[in-house]
């Protein structure tokens, strides 16, 4: 009992709590995102047994993992970037795609799951990194430190991108980006990347369909600015989602009521454009509280690296922080056509086992770093009553 008091003790209950919370939230939209898609005898969408299947096992691994001490997780950088890497590397060979998606093959079909290593990929990153930045750290003010960084940065973000999941390489190029910037690395070299970002963004867009920018991905941009005239295209999508939240108003039109959400009229209402779900049936109240909740858990991820032991779990909790504001960011933006549908998910909320369950294993690694950075009471060692030769 005296260990299992201590556990819960030691357990940074808050951010699990929250966590819990936000999740539990996801769930139910989730749920009234696919109620349509039940049929006759069926009680729950597979959508959302998957993501509570996910939930349970992931929250299970977050606790074994705050057992055992971080240095351990950041000396194993050399495993888990091997393990990671290959996981991706099997998607060349075995990956499977979805329907909308024939070209990106980024899933391994497990027979019982479907498991997209891009999701831990980026938690194995934020673990490689982090180790990199902490042996570093004296020097980065050298460019071959600056350099041999940004090769590192590459590889997973060259991987996804073969994958042709270019969203998952946004992410690591935000999760890089806040990294360098969080550990100090002088603006020269920001400058320097923007500026030839700035440079060559109008010659890949011109090369077009040679390099980086599909058509597709052109479009995409375009519908943006031009939405009328990719109405019926790559504006489709976006047009509904933000039909459906601009119809919500304040208060939203009811939970399980939402017009568009019941009738399944927005694609992918229940992943990428959950969204608009929480937006039609719960309003501008409904958004309000998604993003108060995202940012609670943001807000103690950080409090709990600036209470960190060293520089290592600092770097990485700043890592996952960014992880998670960067996909909400993009998503929300996403949703009500700000940024081009890139195909990102909104952590917690959005259906899909792989990155919910590895959100977790991210909160796991964060759960330990709060464990063992905590100030335990000293034991009192003292003993009385020891007759000795020089006892008087």
């Amino acid at each position: 009992m005296r260990k299992f008091r201590l556990f819960i003790k030691e357990t940074d209950k808050l951010l699990l709590l929250i966590c819990l919370a936000t999740s539990i939230f996801g769930v139910i939209m989730v749920y009234s995102a696919t109620r349509y898609t039940l049929s006759e005898g069926q009680s729950i969408p597979r959508d959302v047994i998957t993501m509570i299947a996910s939930l349970c096992i992931g929250v299970v691994i977050a606790l074994v993992m705050s057992l055992i001490d971080y240095d351990y997780y950041f000396k194993l950088w050399p495993v888990i970037a091997i393990g990671c890497i290959g996981l991706m590397i099997i998607t060349f060979i075995w990956g499977v795609a979805p329907p909308a998606r024939p070209d990106a093959k980024t899933w391994i079909n497990l027979g019982f799951f479907y498991f997209q290593p891009s999701e831990l990929l980026k938690i194995g990153f934020i673990i490689t990194m982090s180790a990199h930045l902490n042996f570093v750290k004296d020097n980065l003010a050298s460019f071959k430190t600056v350099l041999l960084l940004g090769i590192h940065a590459l590889i997973p973000i060259g991987i996804v991108m073969i994958t042709h999941d270019d969203g998952s390489a946004l992410v690591f190029i935000l999760i890089f980006l806040s990294l360098l910037f969080i550990a100090g690395v002088h603006w020269i070299y920001f400058a320097v990347g923007f500026s030839a970002v700035a440079v060559a963004f109008p010659v890949l867009w011109v090369l077009g369909d040679k390099f980086i920018f599909k058509q597709y991905q052109k479009n995409r941009f375009l519908a943006i600015i031009y939405p009328d005239l990719y109405a019926q295209n790559e504006a489709y999508q976006q047009t509904l989602a933000l039909n459906a939240i601009g119809s919500g108003k304040i208060f939203g039109q009811g939970l399980f009521k939402g017009s568009y959400t019941q009738a399944g009229t927005i694609p992918e209402s229940e992943n990428d454009m959950i969204l608009s779900v929480v937006g039609e049936e719960l309003g501008f109240l409904g958004i309000a509280l998604l993003v108060i909740l995202l940012i609670l858990i943001i807000s103690r991820i950080i409090i709990v690296g600036k209470k960190a032991r060293n520089y290592t779990a600092f770097i990485a909790c700043c890592g996952m922080a960014a992880m998670i504001a960067g996909q909400a960011i993009i998503n929300i933006g996403m949703c009500i056509r700000l940024l081009p549908v890139i195909g990102i998910t909104l952590p917690f909320f959005s259906a899909g086992g792989s990155s919910n369950l590895c959100i977790y294993i991210g909160i796991g690694l964060i759960l330990s770093i709060y464990r063992h950075s905590v100030e335990r009471a000293p034991i009192d060692f003292r003993v009385r009553s020891i007759a000795t030769p020089f006892t008087r």
